[in-house]
C-alpha cells in the first residue's frame, strides 16, 4: 500500500523558512518521480515542484524559482521541499504527490500539512 505521510508545515514570518518532508512507503521509491502540489485557500492546486527519479533533475513553478529546492533521500524514501524567502502568497495546504507512471497505476496523495506565512 503507498503511503505518502508530509510533516513540517506551520506559521511563519515573511522571509522565513520552512522545511517540508515526505515520508514515502509502499512503493519502489528509488525509481519514482515525485511531485510536490500545494492549494492556496479558495484556489484550485498549483503544481510547485518535481524530482525525477534517477537523473534526479528537478523543476520548479515560475512562482518559487529560487526560492524553494526539492530534493530526495533514497535511503530514507523522503522527499523535501526546503522553502526559503517565504512569502504570504506561499500561504497553502502542501501536498506531496506520488504521479502516475509506468509503475505506478494512480495519482498518489499524501494528507498535506499546512504553511501559513505571516506578513
Amino acid at each position: 500500500e503507498v503511503q505518502l505521510v508530509e510533516s513540517g508545515g506551520g506559521v511563519v514570518q515573511s522571509g522565513g523558512s520552512l522545511r517540508l518532508s515526505c515520508a514515502a512507503s509502499g512503493f519502489t521509491f528509488s525509481s519514482s518521480a515525485m511531485t510536490w502540489v500545494r492549494q492556496a485557500p479558495g484556489k484550485g492546486l498549483e503544481w510547485v515542484s518535481s524530482i525525477y527519479a534517477y537523473s534526479s533533475n528537478t523543476y520548479y513553478a515560475d512562482s518559487v524559482k529560487g526560492r524553494f529546492t526539492i530534493s530526495r533521500d533514497p535511503a530514507k524514501t523522503i522527499v523535501y521541499l526546503q522553502m526559503n524567502n517565504l512569502q504570504p502568497e506561499d500561504t497553502a495546504v502542501y501536498y506531496c504527490k506520488l504521479p502516475k507512471g509506468t509503475n505506478i497505476d494512480a495519482d498518489y496523495w499524501g494528507q498535506g500539512t499546512q504553511v501559513t506565512v505571516s506578513s
